[in-house]
């Protein structure tokens, strides 16, 4: 079959093989608007310099999703499409996605989306993205996926630790209060991507050593035993490698991969912040 997968950039992959294990791959960019400057978070971003440039910006800055016709040019000629959005509860992502699911349908009636609406964002879409192409190599067919991914799904999570929220309070997804919280004296929050998308605060912690110890004892809260482990970071490698080597110590047969924040992820989680997408047991 004629397999293609789609994701919104915030899966963190605007810089994956575009043929990734022979299977058909495109990444659709959102955006960051400040009064100054637009980012477009594709391959060709410096992430770092954006960045650098938010943290002394001090107007009102935003994102913003994909309209239908970026889905659109991204399904190009496809026939059976998998498109893995962010959370619908933080994005319009999701709707753009599902509006041009009618239309691409609607123009092409022997072909089929399926639009997976991720509930998080980053590591756990990365996930969910590497599921379906294990799916697609296993030769299932659209339809069985299609019942099988959202299954999957109720087996994966997200945390996340913050040093900062201030485009978080910016953007009106946390209270400013919260927001002055974190950094002071070296808290971190954590918090994790709540079962209806949005972000759920769970704790706060004194110093990067506590609150790495902190997301272990969560994701095993969660359900976590072992499985697979994505590490996304906003210019902290060095938290996210000792994250590794702290589950490693415990799950020494986890696979653990790490990578670097793509703009979106990196706007929300700001400098020093960490995202760790798992798998776990319970449902």
């Amino acid at each position: 079959m004629n397999y293609l997968i789609v994701a919104d950039s915030s899966a963190d992959l605007a810089l994956r093989d575009k043929s990734n294990r022979g299977i058909a791959f495109a990444s659709v960019p959102l955006k960051i608007i400040t009064s100054a400057k637009e980012y477009v978070d594709d391959e060709d971003l410096d992430v770092g310099k954006m960045v650098e440039e938010l943290e002394t910006y001090k107007g009102r800055s935003s994102s913003s999703c994909p309209n239908p016709s970026d889905w659109l040019d991204a399904f190009g000629e496809a026939k059976h499409i998998f498109c893995v959005t962010i959370t619908s509860g933080l994005s319009g992502s999701c709707n753009s996605a599902c509006r041009a699911k009618e239309e691409y349908e609607e123009m092409h009636p022997d072909r089929k989306v399926f639009v997976i609406d991720s509930l998080s964002t980053g590591p756990e879409m990365h996930l969910i993205i590497e599921k379906l192409e294990q799916y697609i190599l296993e030769d299932m067919d659209f339809e069985t996926i299609c019942e099988k991914i959202p299954r999957y799904q109720k087996h994966t999570g997200l945390l996340f630790m913050l040093e900062s929220m201030k485009n978080l309070a910016n953007n009106g997804r946390v209270s400013p209060i919260a927001a002055k919280l974190a950094g002071i004296l070296g808290i971190r929050v954590i918090g994790k991507a709540s079962d209806e998308g949005t972000l759920e605060q769970l704790e706060k912690a004194r110093g990067e050593g506590r609150a790495l110890s902190s997301i272990i004892e969560q994701m095993k809260k969660l359900g976590y035993a072992g499985g697979k482990v994505i590490i996304s970071h906003c210019i902290n490698s060095g938290a996210a490698h000792k994250l590794k080597e702290q589950l490693k110590v415990q799950f020494k047969d986890a696979k653990i991969d790490i990578h670097p924040c793509r703009a979106l992820c990196s706007f929300y989680a700001e400098r020093g912040g960490l995202l760790v997408g798992f798998e776990k047991q319970t449902v």
